[in-house]
């Protein structure tokens, strides 16, 4: 018997280069969900359009589709990454779009993969099918962006939602579980629409389920926000950030060093008391041992004002080995090596390539090493402290590795690479994200901006913005308790999805046997 394509109400008028074209748009779309724009709905419309696209197509067409949309997505939401190769790495224009191209190629075929993965499953299910089978797919296909290649959780679709009614999940299921709820949201809003060209509005019995499970959903989420994963513990720890604003083409410049470590003094000096100063990542841009005078006058610093001090620098090991550190002032505060490390920024995994082309990249410092993936915590006057760098805020399961230990998150950025972008704002809002996601208050200080002091609800209390120098100065009050994200963190989600998956592609197939 040969096999009858399910109607699709939206086939007749978007075949060919205009459903791409729909389908691009719609990617493009997405980006508008997420910091600077904050526009929370998109990350609903946006799935909606690219499921209404492929329900009923072949795995191909559906691939095709996604394809496109990825290209939308990540060609507008990553843009900045042309900006970083050429102004900062060193690479000439023709070819730092060439590269940059092929990124958001590579990345777009998640999205496609996972039309294709939702397309292949659902086969002759129903529309519910299609639905349970896109949700899932895009959740896995997500989670696998964020290991890949050393992971690229850019763009999450969870993450949209530290501003939106959904922030309320974020705690219990992670930013996959609040994908998977916005996916759904978004599979319910097309149904309803379905429901409507194909019957009539007039038919209200089959659209109206659809709209009242969306309004369940979104009343259910709000007293989310309410409830208290931590408590406070102990006395507030008094915290001074500071942001040098040095431009990256000068923060490696050989002759600028002096006046880099003048201006973090300059500032540090004029803050009132604390007890502790963060200086961000890399703000020292040497090796600290190589500038012994450097060290010692921080510890003479911090002794003569009474307060700890973390500072982003690079420190070499015994065998020759050098790391992004996070460094302790006094020495007997310790230190945090960063683990997570930036492939071909931080380390290049095809290394023996790259020596045989020098001309193409000029990252300083583009060879460390990756501290241990458990490091104790910083403890700053009986306050314990969570330290990430950089990227590792981006990632869920990073942050989860200090807790339940942690009393608070502190984080340290160099988001001078990213210029006058979209991606500081991104970059902020995965960081808080992460103080929802585990209730724990979190500084971040970054050299351009954007610095802020974060709570536990997500919320910006003090903030830096791009191209500002100066201080923030706040006092954070420790907590403790395990959200149930901290406890058991995105697997039962993952797994959850695995088995939908599962479910679809079984009911399908006993469907088409069926039919048959």
């Amino acid at each position: 018997m040969t096999r009858k394509t399910r109607a699709n109400p939206v086939e007749s008028r978007f075949v060919g280069w205009r459903g791409s074209l729909v389908a691009l748009l719609a990617g493009a779309t997405l980006v508008l969900a997420f910091a600077p724009f904050a526009v929370w709905p998109a990350g609903i419309l946006a799935p909606a359009i690219l499921l209404a696209l492929i329900f009923g197509r072949s795995p191909g067409r559906a691939f095709r589709l996604g394809w496109w949309f990825g290209l939308g997505q990540f060609g507008l939401g990553v843009s900045w990454v042309y900006e970083s190769f050429t102004l900062f790495g060193g690479i000439v224009g023709p070819l730092a779009a060439l590269v940059t191209a092929l990124f958001v190629m590579g990345l777009a075929f998640y999205p496609a993969v996972a039309a294709w993965l939702a397309a292949r499953v659902a086969g002759r299910s129903r529309p519910m099918g299609w639905a349970a089978a896109f949700v899932a797919s895009w959740v896995l296909l997500e989670a696998g962006r964020a290991w890949l290649f050393g992971g690229f959780p850019w763009l999450n679709l969870g993450i949209s939602q530290v501003d939106g009614p959904l922030a309320g999940w974020l705690p219990l299921v992670g930013e996959y579980g609040v994908t998977a709820l916005l996916l759904l949201l978004a599979a319910l809003s097309w149904q309803a629409l379905r429901a409507m060209v194909v019957f009539g509005v007039g038919e209200w019995r089959a659209w109206l389920p659809s709209v009242v499970t969306i309004a369940a959903v979104l009343s259910l989420s709000l007293p989310l926000h309410g409830i208290k994963w931590s408590v406070p513990t102990g006395k507030p720890l008094a915290v001074g950030l500071v942001q040098g604003n040095v431009a990256q083409m000068q923060k490696f410049d050989p002759d600028f060093f002096d006046r880099t470590i003048d201006i973090y003094r300059s500032l540090t000096d004029r803050m009132p008391d604390v007890d502790l100063v963060v200086w961000p990542e890399t703000a020292i841009p040497r090796v600290i041992d190589s500038v012994p005078t450097v060290r010692d006058s921080l510890e003479q610093l911090a002794s003569e004002r009474d307060f700890s001090m973390l500072v982003g620098t690079f420190t070499q090991d015994e065998s020759g080995r050098y790391y992004n550190t996070l460094l302790g002032v006094p020495r007997s505060l310790g230190s945090y090596r960063k683990h997570h490390l930036v492939p071909f920024g931080e380390y290049f995994p095809m290394r023996w390539l790259i020596e045989r082309m020098p001309w193409l990249f000029e990252v300083p410092m583009s060879d460390l090493s990756a501290g241990p993936a458990t490091q104790p915590p910083l403890v700053v006057g009986g306050r314990r402290l969570g330290a990430s760098i950089c990227f590792e805020a981006d990632f869920s399961r990073d942050i989860r590795r200090s807790l339940p230990e942690a009393e608070m998150f502190v984080t340290v950025s160099n988001d001078s690479w990213f210029g006058e972008s979209f991606s500081p704002h991104q970059h902020l809002q995965m960081a808080r994200a992460r103080a929802i996601e585990f209730q724990r208050p979190m500084i971040r200080a970054t050299n351009t901006g954007i610095s802020a002091v974060i709570d536990t609800k997500g919320r910006v209390q003090q903030v830096l913005g791009t191209g500002e120098r100066g201080t923030l100065v706040a006092d954070l009050t420790p907590r403790r308790g395990s959200t149930p994200l901290a406890r058991w963190g995105a697997w039962p989600t993952l797994a959850a999805m695995l088995l939908l998956l599962v479910a679809v592609g079984m009911a399908s197939r006993r469907r088409g046997t069926s039919l048959s």
